[in-house]
C-alpha cells in the first residue's frame, strides 16, 4: 500500500501531463520557434546571426601558420596539437612549408605504452575488489585515443619524433575505432590473467614475465595496424629557397634534438579549475593517469582565469603558438568554426536560463575538457583579449580552412588548460609550481583527456 502511495506521490500521472501541456497553451508556446525547431534542429533554429558577425577572424596578435593537419576519424588532438606547435617552431628554423610531423609515429608508442601503463596498474591494485570503483574505472578503458600534454612529453623524451614522410598515416591510424575496440579485448583479458596469477599467489617475476608475453601481443598488433617505426631513417627536403639537405642515418631522438630542439622541461601545464576543492596557486596530479611508466607525472598548476590567458598571451606575442584544452562542443559550430557563448539562443528559445557556473559544470558532469587545438592568435583591445585565434586539427574543410575563432567569453566558461614556457610566470607562480602536487582521485574532471 505504502508503494502505490508512493508511485502516485512521485510518478509521472496523466494529470501532471496534461498540465504540462495546458501550461504551454496558456504561455503562448511559440508555433513559429516550434516548427523551426522540429524542422530543422535545435542549433540551426536558434542560431544568432549577430554572434557569427561579430566573430571576425582577424587579430592584432598573429603568428604564421601553415595548413592545418587532419586527425580524420580518431580521437588525437592532443598529440596532434601538440606536434603542430613543434611544426611551427621547425618550419620557422628551417625555411619550410607545410611540414608535418608523424602523428601516426607518436601513436604507435602512446598505445604500446598505455598498454604497459595499464598492465601495470592491474598489477598494481591485484588485491583491490574487481567491483570496486578503483579497478572497475581502470577496466571501463585500458586505453584510448585520448592524452594530456605530460603524456605526449612522456613520449618525445623517450622516442623522439620523426617526419611524416617516415612514418606516414594509416587505414587504423586515421579510423582507430576498431583498434581501439581489438587493443581493449586483449587487455581486459590479460588483467584477467594477471589478477589470476596474482589470487594464486604466483611472484612478482612470474607476474612480469607473463606481463612481457602480453606486450608481446600488443606489440604485434600494433605492427601490423600502425607499421614498426624506424630506429633510423634518412631526411631529405628543399627548403623554401630552393635549397636542397639530406640528412643521413637519423634517430628519432636525434631529429627531435637537432630539428625541434624545444627543452619540453621547460613547459607547464596551467589550468583553471575553479572548484571548491581546488584553491589556486596549488599543483596537482591524477592517480593512475599516463602512459609512459616512470615518465613525466602529470602534473597542474590551479590559476584565475585571467593569469591563464595572459601567460598564452605573453608566449602569443612572443611569436610562439599555445596548446589548450577545451570542451569543444559547448556552443561552437564546425563549419563556421565559431566557439562564441552567444551563438546559439537556447534561453530564447526555451524560455529558461541556463544557470550553471562553470565550477558547478565540473562538479556536475556538465563540463569537461574534450578536445585540445592550438591558440596562434588573440585580438587585443586596450591590453584586453576580446577573441582567440585556433588553430585546429580536423582539416581544411572546418572553419576557415581549418582555422577557428574563440570569443573570450567562451574561452573563459570553457577553456580549462593551457601549456606555456614557465619563463611567463610569475615569480610566486614559479615557486607555487614547485610545490608536491596533490593528488585527485582518476574519475576527477581534471582526469578527462582531450
Amino acid at each position: 500500500m505504502a508503494n502505490e502511495l508512493s508511485a502516485k506521490m512521485n510518478g509521472i500521472s496523466p494529470e501532471m501531463v496534461k498540465r504540462f501541456s495546458d501550461n504551454n497553451r496558456a504561455q503562448g508556446l511559440n508555433q513559429t520557434i516550434k516548427n523551426a525547431i522540429m524542422k530543422n534542429g535545435i542549433d540551426a533554429a536558434t542560431e544568432n546571426n549577430a554572434a557569427i558577425v561579430a566573430m571576425n577572424q582577424v587579430f592584432s596578435e598573429e603568428i604564421k601558420t601553415g595548413k592545418v593537419t587532419n586527425q580524420k576519424q580518431s580521437g588525437r588532438c592532443w598529440m596532434f596539437a601538440a606536434l603542430n606547435t613543434f611544426n611551427h617552431h621547425l618550419t620557422d628554423l628551417f625555411n619550410l612549408k607545410d611540414f608535418e610531423l608523424s602523428q601516426n609515429h607518436t601513436n604507435f608508442w602512446d598505445k604500446f605504452e598505455k598498454s604497459n601503463f595499464f598492465l601495470e596498474s592491474i598489477i598494481e591494485t591485484a588485491s583491490e575488489p574487481l567491483e570496486g570503483r578503483l579497478v572497475s574505472h581502470l577496466l571501463s578503458t585500458p586505453q584510448q585515443d585520448g592524452g594530456q600534454w605530460d603524456m605526449l612529453v612522456s613520449l618525445v623524451q623517450k622516442y623522439g619524433v620523426v617526419p611524416k614522410q617516415v612514418m606516414p598515416e594509416t587505414f587504423q591510424s586515421e579510423r582507430s575505432g576498431r583498434l581501439n575496440a581489438i587493443l581493449n579485448t586483449t587487455l581486459r583479458e590479460d588483467a584477467l590473467k594477471l589478477r589470476s596469477l596474482h589470487s594464486q599467489g604466483r611472484s612478482q617475476e612470474e607476474i612480469q614475465n607473463v606481463k612481457e608475453d602480453m606486450l608481446a601481443d600488443i606489440y604485434k598488433i600494433l605492427s601490423l595496424s600502425l607499421g614498426e617505426p624506424p630506429t633510423a631513417f634518412d631526411f631529405e627536403f628543399r627548403d623554401e629557397d630552393g635549397e636542397f639537405h639530406r640528412e643521413q642515418g637519423i634517430t628519432p631522438q636525434a631529429f627531435y634534438q637537432k630539428y625541434v630542439g624545444l627543452n619540453l622541461d621547460d613547459y607547464v601545464s596551467i589550468i583553471n579549475a575553479p572548484t571548491k576543492d581546488k584553491p589556486y596557486g596549488k599543483t596537482y596530479t591524477v592517480q593512475f593517469l599516463g602512459n609512459v611508466v616512470g615518465g613525466k607525472p602529470i602534473k597542474y598548476l590551479n590559476v584565475d582565469m585571467e593569469t591563464l590567458k595572459q601567460v598564452a598571451i605573453n608566449q602569443i606575442k612572443d611569436n610562439e603558438s599555445v596548446w589548450f584544452g577545451c570542451d569543444v562542443g559547448k556552443y561552437s559550430n564546425s563549419q563556421y568554426g565559431i566557439m562564441d557563448t552567444d551563438l546559439y539562443q537556447y534561453e530564447e528559445a526555451f524560455g529558461f536560463p541556463f544557470q550553471m557556473t562553470k565550477a558547478e559544470r565540473l562538479d556536475y558532469k556538465s563540463s569537461i575538457m574534450t578536445h585540445a587545438m592550438v591558440l596562434t592568435g588573440v585580438n587585443l583591445v586596450e591590453g584586453k583579449p576580446t577573441r582567440w585565434k585556433v588553430e585546429n586539427s580536423w582539416g581544411e574543410k572546418a572553419g576557415k580552412k581549418g582555422y577557428f575563432v574563440m570569443s573570450d567569453k567562451w574561452m573563459d566558461e570553457y577553456t580549462y588548460q593551457v601549456v606555456v614556457n614557465k619563463k611567463y610566470l610569475s615569480d610566486d607562480l614559479k615557486a607555487a609550481l614547485e610545490q608536491e602536487p596533490i593528488e585527485l582521485k582518476p574519475w576527477d574532471p581534471m582526469g578527462s583527456l582531450a
